[in-house]
């Protein structure tokens, strides 16, 4: 397979949109469900035991070793979490075992990518009735990425809209090359562009942002309600 050419990419305020209820330092849902101290210190024994980011933690997981995850900077939690907690079918430019940082440079992007996956699962469903909160991170990249924006159709079968087959395998190939990662356009709106971080460590200056709301009110059509402050 032959690699896309790298490029410098240097971008600063990127946009990932995060489900809230992953905040750290949310209650988590076990304290509501736990009848008492002894029963919720057991049922967090069970939580830690199926942690994907805690078996990383201690290199037990087969995608991505501890020395691969940052530690001591601001928001580690959420950049390891990214890597460690994969789409059990992977994503455009990772698979099962090992995920990978997403972001975009415009938030009109990210918000795009994200409706357009919510709004697929609610039409397994066939039900548009949803109201879901995500956290805007905003993060800060500096690194050698393969490019993907080239002008003509060599990258087309990378780009699928429909299809992650040939970008997971190039993904793979990439990896295997030591790639930093990947910078190419968004499918789900024109003109965007995303960006996947293949390395913990090239995720700079992550702080949360704002909040926004995505709802569905009986239609595939979302509505989106940004709160500039912290609810």
């Amino acid at each position: 397979m032959r690699l896309p050419p790298t490029r410098l990419v240097r971008r600063y305020d990127t946009h990932r949109l995060i489900p809230t209820r992953f905040r750290p330092g949310n209650e988590s849902v076990l304290a509501r469900i736990a009848d008492d101290e002894q029963h919720l210190d057991a049922l967090f024994d069970l939580d830690h035991a199926t942690n994907e980011r805690l078996h990383a933690e201690n290199d037990a997981n087969p995608g991505i070793a501890a020395r691969e995850l940052v530690y001591g900077v601001p928001n580690y939690r959420v950049i390891n979490a990214a890597f460690c907690h994969p789409n059990p079918l992977g994503a455009r430019f990772s698979g099962p075992q090992r995920g990978a940082w997403y972001a975009a440079f415009e938030l009109a992007t990210a918000q795009a990518e994200v409706v357009f996956h919510k709004t697929v699962q609610l039409a397994e469903i066939d039900r548009y009735e949803d109201s879901v909160s995500y956290d805007e991170y905003q993060a800060d990249l500096s690194a050698n990425l393969h490019d993907l924006r080239a002008d003509d159709d060599r990258y087309a079968a990378y780009l699928a809209p429909d299809s992650y087959r040939e970008s997971q395998a190039l993904a793979e190939a990439l990896l295997e090359a030591h790639s930093l990662g990947v910078v190419y356009p968004s499918v789900r709106r024109a003109g965007g562009s995303c960006v996947a971080c293949f390395q913990p460590s090239l995720v700079g200056n992550v702080r949360r942002a704002r909040r926004l709301e995505l709802r569905w009110e009986g239609s595939p059509r979302a509505h989106v309600l940004r709160h500039e402050r912290d609810a």
